[in-house]
């Protein structure tokens, strides 16, 4: 006596075209034929005209299981069939756990179909052409909280995400919450489509974007595909590259230059917001560059056009001098970038009238320093890495009319007040202000605030550390 088995074929989207000659061949040789009822209406002219179809309502799953088992256990060959692919959300996982359950012995084979994601992917383009993600909003077996997680990490991790089951009768909601957390995590510019009824009569094929994209448009026949942060559409087609066409070969001065040109290009790919203007940009990528910390994009503070405008100031001769509060920020200044624009980059830190003027006026040696300076380059540009006093010194001068700086850049760390010393010099309206908010900052992360501001000429191609 033959062993009994089951075939679990998937018949694709909806159209006969759409399905394989082995799930045809599969179908034709079925004694019985098990499956929810609104597929038959597509295999109908292939059944056997003595085939026995088993077919029921949705939610009918495990019932439509075991008279599978108990047709196969008799000797029937049958068949179960599943829309797509039988293993995507399909029956072949539950047919495989049945057999399990049971402890009975059974061959199982299963048969791929044409998943609905991938004919939907067909008619929007070339949407899905790297690495991809299924979730489906269904949570009458997972958990919300679970399927909510899994978008977060989906999002997050970038991946082009196609969703099943996006909306119900019941399940309304689901997809508003997808398409919010999606945009906490890419630029509304994104590309969306959704295909209905995917291969059948009524296809109906959408390409929009994540900002513009109406979850009231969706219904529960539809796949949604969101793309990935390279993801554009091109003639009204949908495509995620796969990177055959790559950015132009990098022409770098050497191995430095050329790894951070390409670190700059990874961290602009990774930012949550892809509309930064152009200079604020340039600061902010020299900033994660330096730090690895992607919270710059939500503490670094620049006046509008402040890169810019400083950049200009030394372009044109009117910049000489960068001032710093710690001899560990100038160390940071690329000496190329200074030698190239003719500036000098100064710290009083050292200076031996310093210890005096501190002692005498019961001050910290950086307030002294920047008293100084003052007196000899008030114009300067003023970058602070260490100390808030010493920013808040040049705010008190700057308050009192005994300095006028060509721009800060506040980037003092610490616990002591460091926060009130960025606070006090934001009121300079006047003064083109580079500032990293909070706690954080160091002499390394205002060097190279300094350094963005000395090679912003190079932004435009973001092709960073000519002076390397």
């Amino acid at each position: 006596m033959n062993r009994a088995r089951i075939i679990v074929a998937g018949i694709g989207p909806g159209s006969t075209a759409d399905i394989t000659p082995a799930v045809l061949e599969a179908i034709g040789r079925s004694d019985v034929v098990v499956g929810y009822k609104y597929y038959f209406q597509f295999i109908q002219s292939y059944l056997r005209p003595d085939a026995h179809c088993v077919d029921s309502g949705m939610k009918k799953e495990r019932q439509r299981a075991e008279e599978a088992f108990d047709y196969a256990l008799a000797g029937k060959t049958v068949c179960v069939i599943s829309s797509g692919d039988a293993g995507i959300y399909g029956m072949a996982p539950l047919i495989y756990e049945m057999k399990r359950a049971k402890g009975v012995e059974m061959d199982i084979e299963v048969l791929p179909g044409i998943s609905a994601f991938q004919k939907a992917a067909s008619l929007l383009g070339a949407p899905i052409g790297h690495d991809l993600c299924l979730i489906s909003l269904s949570d009458l077996m997972t958990p919300w909280l679970v399927i909510e997680k899994r978008i977060a990490a989906a999002a997050s991790a970038d991946f082009v995400t196609a969703i099943y089951n996006p909306k119900s009768e019941g399940r309304y909601w689901q997809l508003y919450r997808l398409h919010e957390i999606f945009l906490q995590h890419r630029s509304p510019d994104t590309p969306v489509g959704f295909v209905r009824q995917a291969g059948r009569a009524d296809e109906e094929v959408t390409v929009t974007t994540l900002g513009a994209f109406a979850p009231e448009a969706v219904d529960m026949f539809t796949v949604v595909i969101i793309g990935n942060t390279q993801s554009y559409v091109h003639e009204g087609c949908f495509i995620t590259p796969r990177g055959y066409y790559r950015e132009t070969e990098i022409e770098a001065k050497g191995i430095g230059q050329e790894i951070m040109i390409k670190s700059f290009r990874t961290i602009e790919r990774e930012l949550k917001r892809m509309d930064w203007p152009l200079d604020h940009k340039w600061a902010l990528l020299h900033a994660i560059h330096t730090t690895a910390d992607f919270d710059m994009e939500n503490i670094l503070y620049t006046d509008p056009h402040a890169v810019a405008s400083l950049y200009e100031m030394v372009e044109t001769g009117r910049l000489h001098t960068v001032v710093t509060d710690v001899t560990m920020v100038t160390s940071g200044i690329r000496k190329g970038a200074l030698e190239r624009l003719n500036v000098e980059a100064k710290c009083y830190l050292h200076d031996p009238r310093v210890a005096e003027l501190a002692a005498r006026h019961g001050i910290t040696r950086t307030q002294a320093g920047i008293r100084l300076a003052v007196e000899e380059h008030p114009d300067a540009l003023f970058a602070f890495g260490n100390a808030p006093t010493a920013l808040q010194e040049l705010a008190d001068l700057i308050h009192r009319g005994k300095a006028h700086p060509a721009g800060i850049v506040a980037a003092p760390v610490g616990f002591v007040h460091v926060q009130e010393s960025k606070h006090a010099v934001k009121p300079f309206v006047s003064i083109p202000k580079i500032i990293v908010e909070g706690r954080k900052g160091g002499s390394n992360l205002a060097a190279t605030l300094i350094n963005a501001i000395l090679c912003y000429n190079d932004a435009a191609q973001l092709k960073p550390g000519r002076d390397v």
